[in-house]
């Protein structure tokens, strides 16, 4: 095996966190589905590789299972935070759905995962929003992600911390 363990651990997140937007999105499609019912069709079909050729990277099967159950748990509190760092005359539900993925899944790991820095969260949701679109979103995601990191740690941003 090439490369650094943490490379290593890195591809795994990685490939955990365009799984748990992928399922994100279908919980914001399929409204009968629980988190638990999602994350378990996914560990089953495609997180796991049983029978079928294995993916570039395996995916980190508790990094995924964290980001969909906590991000699906504090959904309205994220969009909240969402809706209140996007523009004037912009709502949460004007966001197309993959990119709202997307926010709620970088949200929740800016959040509640500080053992991973602000800017690796926001770079690699602006990587995955790169695998969909070719256009501003993006720029949108790196913004919205950006804006609330800085207000969810400035510590990382050169902001004073609070005594």
């Amino acid at each position: 095996m090439s490369g650094s363990p943490d490379a290593g651990t890195g591809r795994r997140r990685s490939a955990a966190r365009l799984a748990a937007v992928q399922a994100l999105y279908q919980l914001g499609q399929i409204a009968t589905d629980t988190p638990s019912e999602v994350i378990e069709q996914f560990k089953q079909h495609r997180v796991t590789t049983a029978g079928e050729e294995a993916p570039a990277t395996e995916p980190d099967g508790d990094f995924f299972t964290a980001i969909v159950a906590g991000a699906s748990q504090r959904r309205p509190d994220i969009e909240a935070m969402i809706g209140g760092a996007l523009a004037q005359g912009w709502s949460v539900e004007r966001i197309e759905r993959v990119v709202r993925a997307i926010l709620v899944a970088g949200v929740f790991e800016l959040m509640m995962r500080e053992d991973v820095p602000a800017k690796v969260a926001i770079n690699e949701y602006v990587e995955i929003a790169h695998a969909f679109y070719d256009d501003a979103e993006p720029g949108f995601v790196n913004s919205v992600l950006d804006r609330l990191a800085r207000q969810l740690r400035p510590q990382e941003f050169g902001a004073p911390t609070q005594p």
